[in-house]
């Protein structure tokens, strides 16, 4: 009755349940496939399922079920991908998830195995405490760690257990832990790639929703799955229960020790306890459904003793060479082996009751070689009956011998026989098949052989490595049939080796650059106009006029003499009238001084703190020194003066140190900044006011002559003083007024500044033509550098060109427009002074001076061969952001351009960890480059070649050639950050400080130390003092670190910045020393004191979010960039705020008087409007101007409806978030010219109306997904402070020049790393504006807060740099026939200087044989000759460099004629297509070239839409059957490259696992017959791992997709993913196909974005770039076949051609 009532609870779940599964299969196509750890790992903690890893390893192709040894291969190799790109994690397995495998014995015992092989042999973080998923403690770890991601399964052994994995992914998504599903990995040197399935709101909601219904539902799966406990017991326990099996392991385990006191190897200690009590419980329940009697059970056991005593005596190396047995076991004894695992699991599970027993762990991997029981069973069945006796060895023997005598001693029932013979009945075990023993074919496996090479740069990089390679003969028979097929007929009159053009050639031009008329030169002058007023608005610089330095030589004096005379004498005359009128003007300027000096003295009389915001304004513009000084001491004077009134008061309860503070502003500024005008009455005063303060040391130290009798009478009541010391009253209250240690010597080099020490290191590189690195915070002035660059290269002549290369598109737009503000340049005709070239657009490329670009096209530039001749006027490269080399978006092309260029570069980044590695490595290119072009040299000289010589050094400007690589690094930020906690209390938003060493604990502080940019201001310095003291009050170094004792700060009136750093590392390096005394817990006290309350609300943080923009307006903390992580967040949160100003103005009265600027707007709008009027008059009077007065006209509505939209509302101060007075002086100063030029711009774009909008509030978005003018619009408006609050995506913080005052970060996300947080958080705190910059952190869980805070910056590792392409493309730029030395060395720098082989001789050797694998490829696809030289369609292939392998397999199908045979027009005569060929056609490009992949488990869904529509559909036949053959063709040569690389592999590491290092190697066991009997099969297992060779495979499974990733050598170097394959579909680690998602076919049938994205589960924004994408690659193919075949009416060329006219129509329909 109770297990019918299980059911029932079962199938009135049953709905649910279906709901549950359908929702989580309805977000696996929205899952992103993207890298899932990124530089900064400390920050991305996450938790690994413990049982999702355990299923996910079971289910691997290539595994199978008992072979323990290869089991725990897999999970560590599965742990040390995520651990080598370092993951920081723990591993969760839950009590409940046991219960999962009570129908799968066999996996108990391997689970339990597997905890304690985590546990004890490894440093990996294992939970085992939580019950469930639904416990409580597991919502509190949850809540206190709050990972990154959790990695769970989405399918398990069973349908409960995916259940139970349901269960804990909804559980994730409703406490906003993301997923990542645990199958699907595919990892590379750098990156491991997953599905991320994120925490929605619709997620969230439902586990609210239906909260108890889980609980309810979870609830009868546990215990369906524990009344399936006793179900599975009864057939081999009967009567005996799960607790009487369990108390008899534990005394068998207790027989046992008494045994063995000493202690012993697991694998012996599990092989005697399991085989005694399983006969023994055998002998108990012996009934007559057991098949096996109990001599045969006997026997069995046996078998396993013996199988033990080899796994105890053979190293891996002869155990990878065993028999691979096809038999199974027959039913009685799978019987008895299940019931056998049964007593496993009860013994494993009673470990932990032996105490102090000395159990040896290290094996526990390796308890169980079903495949080698097998094999001596099927010896002693067949084979020894039929053969000689085969000796076991002495030492198996002894072992053997050993074991059973205890399994006798344990069994005390009844007489288990001796030892010998090992079978005493004929019974067999294993069922009988013909082949029992499985054959290995070596004929599948391709013979090892390189067709023959030559060419000057293969001779060099491999020569020495071809010689020990199997050559074949030029005239060897296999040579021809290494080559395919002849190309099809169709192709024979196309001219397949012409030289296509590029991106460059392809990419639109705005407009023709070269043409001269009229109207072109009126646009050009226009859009110069723009940039110029672009840049303007992005960064307030005077604009310099570059002239060509020019060498003066001494001249005769009849011709310049005479001139330089006529120039003179008005020169003089001008002097003279100048002289007369200096004195009026200077008396002008002084009574000016006086007047404005006289005001701000009044208006500190009136309101202190207004006339000292004056008093600074005044400083910032005043250039004289003495002038300065007389306005200093007036604000002093006024500042005391105030704090003696204030202190006078009567009934002051607490005083108001903000006049203190600018007393002692003013006294560091007298002090510090004019020394030399001080005098002793000036020393005097300041004393006085010192003293005032209660500073007494520090006044006498100024003016020891000082009476203070009057003051001693004062200091009974303590009426002035400030009631602290000096030291502390500096840090704790102006901690960012400090000044910091600024260079006071002006530099000749720079006008508008005066550089750092460190600035003036890079000058002086840039002087030399030296290169460097460098490392500086964002705001610390790393732009000085750029900028000096390029103003040098734009000096020396009109034919050098810069070249500065942007992390992405949006970067590029903002240089381009700063470079045409900062420079200015009379230059020869076609040329120009700045240009720019992304994947969108080129304009002046390549014949600007400053080219302004992104890696990907500076590649391209670089690579073309047609290019090199503009490639060698380069003077300078100037590389931004490049952390990125590491980096998911740049990692494909920063290295590449770092080894091929020639010249000087300067690389800038503020997050690099190895800078001096990096630097290292570049100045080994740079002196393979010093070594190249004096070999060049001296080769020209020696073959007597002057002319070349003489262009080689014209050319390159080699004269003055610095082949340096300088490392610069600048320590700190300009000004501090703080950072902020923003919580919803009772309706309103709180902020707490957070101090940075919240952020760390004790086992960080002790590893790593302090993360090298966790810096703490001056108040939080004081504030670790100040607990440290609290927390451990007899702290023996207290009195020598308190403030007013400190050596760098006693008895000091001006406290710097680099004296509180100072003191800043002295209180770090005690903490760290109290660690290492024993003080452990004293430091977690101070950094729980540290912490702040983390408590969390359940208020809906969505609605609150206007309020704490307003909160920050009031706190006067704008401009603000507020970050959100998805573009319709960033568009509705700018909405809400605009919503919240304009509920807020309702609520006011409208009658209320405006302010004064808004009567400013009404009469700009009639002066505007009376304009307009006088304008059409003259129109309809004189036409010849009316063209010109039109276009004025269409200029102005835009501002006008703006003015009037400003007018109407009667936008108040309180109801904008603009600045004020940036408005003001926008209308009424500059006739409002930025908003009307940024509006007129903006005006037909999608968002323009409701940016526009927006703008009137003083808010804006900013995402990627925005057309670049209305990104223009925002990005001007916040530079100009018309915006003040903007809401963005990551992108906002790339590169572009936007400070501001605070940084908030409102949404969490897995892409807020800590890279991405540095690069956010660094736009707080402007330079030169903000002495202090905020970040707060609003809605993001307090560990993710601490991680991100604590976590190091990343540390720059190199890419498997090599590619089939690039190969290619690199043959190619070495056939280049004007300038091949050039081309040569080009080519070898790339091949020889990859980040991932410097200093790395192995993996060097792995580059050499996998460049000779690709070099094989190429001939034998016949993309090259055996000279390396190219041939037919090379030119295509490399064009479509960005898609491999997809460009390799696209031009196979065109040599074989399958798109001929597939375009055939709709009837003869005609050139149009019929929609079938088309939606056939974009069939097998979004197979080639729109692959996005969706979850395997998917396709089980059963949803309200079609599959049809998500999954795409396979290949046409004809081209799946193409695909196969070329992937068989390629796969094989893979394989061929694979056997060669594996020869000098170091097998060592190859014989351990790879994460616990536990080896298998020893002494090979040779005195045995048996062992040399069954470990006889040598060949074909040399390329793959001896691990997975215990489950059978081979080198023949290298050829098969789903398992040549888990079979591989993992010291080889290379991985499947290197070998240029298109499998038809993906496998996923379970073999399991990953379908591809339909997008682009279904956008090309339907035409509708919206249904695909309710459908194919991608994001708008997603969605149309790769659609976009997908359009420029058939644009891109149409346009390469075109140029490649005369023939216009080809069928081919005019269906590509349709297909790229009608895509592009539909996209610009949506």
């Amino acid at each position: 009755m109770v297990q019918n009532l299980f059911f029932l609870g079962l199938k009135d779940h049953a709905v649910f349940f279906r709901e549950m599964t359908d929702l989580i299969l309805y977000e696996m196509p929205k899952a992103g496939y993207s890298s899932i750890l990124n530089d900064f790992v400390e920050s991305n903690f996450f938790v690994i399922d413990g049982d999702s890893l355990l299923v996910t390893c079971l289910c691997v192709k290539s595994f199978k079920c008992g072979q323990n040894l290869h089991f725990f291969y897999l999970v560590e190799c599965y742990l040390v991908d995520l651990m080598s790109n370092g993951g920081q994690f723990s591993i969760v397995f839950f009590k409940d998830a046991e219960c999962a495998y009570f129908d799968f014995p066999e996996f108990l015992s391997l689970r339990t195995a597997l905890i304690l092989h985590l546990q004890h042999n490894t440093n990996i973080d294992v939970q085992t405490e939580f019950s469930g998923c639904l416990s409580q403690d597991w919502k509190l770890f949850l809540e206190q760690h709050y990972p990154y991601f959790l990695i769970v399964s989405e399918e398990g052994l069973s349908d409960l257990q995916t259940y139970l994995f349901n269960f804990l992914i909804i559980h994730s998504w409703g406490m906003k832990v993301n997923v990542v599903l645990s199958s699907g990995h595919e990892s590379d040197t750098l990156r491991l790639y997953a599905h991320i399935m994120e925490s929605t709101e619709r997620n969230q909601t439902f586990l609210k929703k239906n909260e108890t219904m889980i609980q309810s539902a979870y609830k009868s799966v546990i215990q369906h799955l524990e009344e399936r406990r006793v179900s599975a017991l009864a057939p081999y326990f009967e009567r005996l229960k799960w607790n009487d099996m369990m108390e008899e392991a534990c005394r068998t385990l207790f027989l046992l020790q008494h045994l063995w006191p000493e202690g012993s190897d697991i694998r012996r200690v599990l092989c005697v306890t399991s085989c005694s009590l399983s006969l023994r419980t055998y002998h108990r329940i012996l009934v007559r459904h057991n098949h096996l009697s109990l001599q045969e059970v006997e026997d069995f056991c046996r078998l396993h003793c013996l199988c033990v005593a080899f796994q105890l005596r053979l190293p891996l190396s002869q155990r990878a060479c065993s028999r691979v047995i096809t038999s199974s076991w027959n039913r009685a004894s799978d019987s008895f082996l299940k019931m056998n695992k049964w007593c496993e699991h009860f013994i494993l599970g009673n470990l932990n009751i032996l105490g102090s027993w000395n159990l040896d762990l290290n094996h526990v991997s390796d308890l169980h070689d079903e495949q080698l029981l097998k094999n001596i069973a099927f010896h002693y069945e067949f084979e020894s009956t039929q053969e000689p006796h085969l000796n076991l060895g002495d030492s198996i023997r002894r072992d053997y011998e050993h074991l059973w005598n205890f399994v006798s001693q344990l069994v005390k029932e009844f007489d288990v026989g001796k030892s010998f013979p090992v079978r005493t009945r004929t019974q067999h075990f294993l069922t009988q098949k013909e082949s029992v023993i499985q054959e290995i074919s070596l004929e599948k496996l391709p013979s090892v052989g390189f067709i023959p090479m030559t060419s000057a740069v293969i001779d060099e990089f491999v020569g020495d490595m071809v010689k020990d390679l199997p050559i074949l003969k030029s005239d060897d028979p296999v040579v021809p049939s290494l080559f395919p097929q002849k190309t099809s007929d169709e192709l024979l009159h196309w001219h397949v080796q012409r030289l296509l053009s590029d991106d460059y050639d392809r990419i639109k031009c705005h407009i023709d650059e070269q043409s001269r008329e009229p109207h072109v030169l009126n646009f050009l002058k226009k859009s110069q106009a723009y940039q110029q007023f672009y840049g303007k608005s992005l960064e307030s610089v005077s604009t310099k006029v570059i002239s060509i330095q020019t060498t003066q030589q001494k001249e005769d004096s009849s011709g310049a003499s005479g001139e330089k005379l006529q120039n003179i004498k008005p020169q003089k005359v001008t002097k003279k009238k100048k002289k007369k009128s200096i004195p009026k003007e200077d008396q002008n300027k002084e009574q000016q001084n006086d007047d404005l000096v006289f005001s701000i003295e009044e208006e500190m009389k009136n309101n202190l703190h207004s006339g000292i915001r004056k008093l600074e304004d005044y400083l910032m513009s005043c250039k004289s020194n003495s002038v300065k000084f007389g306005v200093e001491m007036l604000g002093l004077s006024a500042c005391f003066e105030a704090w003696k009134e204030h202190c006078c008061r009567k009934g002051k309860i607490s005083k108001d140190l903000s006049i203190a503070i600018q007393m002692m502003k003013r006294i560091h500024s007298l002090l510090e900044r004019y020394p030399e005008i001080l005098e002793a009455e000036h020393h005097q005063y300041i004393a006085k006011c010192l003293n005032y303060l209660g500073f007494n040391d520090l006044a006498n130290s100024l003016d020891p002559t000082l009476v203070i009798e009057d003051d001693k009478e004062r200091n009974k009541g303590n009426k002035y003083s400030i009631g602290m010391g000096p030291a502390r009253f500096q840090l704790q209250y102006m901690g960012h007024y400090l000044i910091p240690d600024e260079r006071k010597d002006p530099d000749p080099r720079v006008q508008d500044f005066i550089p750092d020490t460190w600035q003036r290191d890079l000058l002086g590189v840039v002087d030399k033509n030296e290169s460097a690195v460098i490392v500086a915070p964002t705001s610390s002035g790393k732009t000085c550098a750029s900028c000096y660059c390029m103003e040098k290269v734009l000096r020396e002549s009109h034919d050098g060109v810069l070249v500065y290369v942007a992390p992405t598109k949006a970067v590029v737009s903002q240089v381009a427009a700063s470079v045409q503000n900062r420079f200015t340049k009379r230059l020869p005709a076609g040329r120009t002074l700045c240009g720019a070239f992304t994947r969108d657009y080129h304009h002046n490329a390549l014949n600007s001076q400053v080219l302004i670009t992104v890696p990907e096209c500076f590649e391209i530039l670089l690579l073309a061969p047609h290019r090199q001749k503009w490639v060698k006027r380069i003077r300078y490269v100037i590389f931004d952001e490049v952390h990125y080399l590491g980096r998911e978006v740049g990692v494909k092309f920063w290295e590449l351009l770092l080894v091929i260029i020639r010249c000087p570069f300067l690389i800038v980044s503020a997050t690099i960890d190895n800078a001096d590695l990096l630097a290292k490595w570049l100045h080994s290119v740079k002196q393979y480059w010093k070594w190249a072009d004096k070999s060049m040299q001296e080769k020209f000289i020696s073959e007597k070649q002057a002319d070349k010589c003489l262009n080689f050094l014209q050319d390159h400007s080699y004269k003055n050639q610095s082949y340096e690589v300088r490392l610069v690094l600048c320590g700190e930020r300009y000004n501090d950050l703080e950072k902020h906690i923003c919580s919803v209390e009772h309706g309103d938003v709180r902020f707490d400080h957070f101090h940075p060493c919240a952020a760390l604990t004790t086992d960080i502080i002790e590893k790593y130390g302090f993360p090298p940019d966790l810096t703490l201001t001056p108040q939080e310095s004081i504030q670790l003092y100040d607990t440290m003291v609290q927390v451990w009050e007899t702290w023996p170094r207290a009195q020598e670190l308190c403030p007013e004792e400190f050596v760098l700060f006693k008895n000091k009136v001006v406290i710097k910045k680099l004296d509180v750093r100072k003191y800043e590392e002295n209180l770090k390096a005690e903490l760290k020393n109290w660690i290492l005394n024993g003080k452990v817990k004293q430091v977690k006290r101070v950094l729980e004191k540290l912490s702040p309350d983390s408590s969390s609300s359940s208020e809906d943080t969505g609605n609150m979010f206007p309020l704490l923009v307003e909160r920050l307006r009031q706190m006067d903390k704008l401009p603000a960039i507020l970050f959100l992580f998805k573009n319709g967040d960033v568009e509705k949160r700018a909405g809400s705020m605009c919503a919240f100003l304009e509920k807020t103005e309702a609520k006011s009265h409208r009658h209320t008087e405006c302010h004064q600027y808004i009567l400013d707007i009404n009469e700009e709008l009639k002066k505007v409007e009376r304009i307009v009027k006088e304008e059409k008059k003259i129109i309809k009077k004189n036409r010849k101007r009316a063209g010109k007065l039109e276009g004025m006209l269409t200029d102005r509505p835009q501002y006008v409806n703006f003015l009037k939209k400003l007018n109407t509302v009667k936008i108040s101060e309180g109801c904008t978030y603009a600045d004020v007075s940036a408005l003001h002086s926008e209308i009424t100063e500059e006739n409002g010219l930025t908003l009307n030029t940024v509006l007129k711009r903006v005006q037909l774009t999608r968002k323009g109306e409701e940016l526009t909008t927006l703008a009137q509030r003083g808010i804006g978005y900013h995402h990627s997904a925005m057309y670049f003018k209305e990104k223009e619009l925002v990005e001007i408006l916040f530079a100009k402070g018309l915006i003040r609050v903007v809401t963005a995506t990551e992108t906002f913080a790339l590169g572009i020049h936007m400070p501001c005052k605070s940084v908030v970060f409102a949404q969490d996300s897995v892409y807020l790393d800590a890279l991405n947080y540095r690069q956010m958080s660094g736009r707080a705190g402007r330079r030169g504006q903000d002495l202090l910059g905020d970040v707060y952190f609003f809605d993001i869980p307090l560990p993710k807060i601490k991680r991100l805070i604590a976590s190091s910056v990343p540390e720059l590792r190199g890419r498997f740099p090599l590619s089939i392409t690039l190969v290619l493309r690199l043959m190619l730029l070495a056939s280049k026939k004007d300038d091949p030395e050039d081309a040569k060395a080009k080519v070898l720098s790339v091949l020889k200087h990859s980040l991932l082989s410097f200093k790395r001789p192995r993996a060097m050797e792995t580059l050499k044989l996998y460049f000779l694998f690709s070099l094989q490829l190429l001939i034998k696809e016949d993309y090259l000759n055996t000279k390396g030289n190219p041939k037919k369609f090379a030119g295509l292939v490399s064009y479509l460099h960005g898609h491999e392998p997809s460009n390799l397999v696209f031009v196979n199908f065109l040599k074989r004629g399958l798109f001929h045979n597939l375009c055939k027009p709709a009837f003869k005569g005609t050139q149009q297509f019929s929609q079938d060929v088309m939606e056939k056609l974009v069939l097998v490009l979004a197979n080639l070239f729109g692959r996005k992949y969706i979850p395997a488990k998917f396709q089980n869904a059963c949803l309200s839409f079609s599959q049809s529509k998500v999954i795409l559909a396979d290949l046409p036949e004809d081209f799946k059957a193409a695909l196969h053959e070329y992937n068989l063709a390629v796969m094989k040569d893979f394989v061929s490259f694979l056997l060669t690389a594996s020869k000098s592999v170091n097998m060592k590491k190859e014989y351990q696992l790879p994460l616990s290092r536990i080896k298998f190697t020893g002494k090979k066991c040779e005195d045995s017959q048996l062992v040399s009997h069954l470990m006889s099969c040598k060949e074909g297992r040399v390329a793959i791992s001896p691990f997975v060779c215990l489950s059978g495979n081979t080198d023949i499974d290298l050829l098969q997709p789903e398992t040549v990733n888990q079979v591989i050598l993992r010291t080889v170097g290379v991985s499947g993913t290197q070998a240029p394959l298109l499998w038809p579909w993906k496998f996923d680690h379970q073999g399991r196909r990953m379908p591809l998602n339909a997008y682009a076919l279904n956008f090309y049938k339907h035409n509708c974005l919206t249904r695909l994205d309710q459908t194919n589960g991608m994001r708008m924004g997603q969605l149309l770039r790769c659609l976009k994408d997908f359009a420029f690659n058939i644009q891109a193919i149409s346009d390469s076949l075109s140029e490649l075949c005369e023939n216009e009416h080809d069928n081919v060329v005019l269906a590509f051609k349709q297909l790229s006219q009608t895509f592009y129509e539909k996209l610009e329909e949506i």
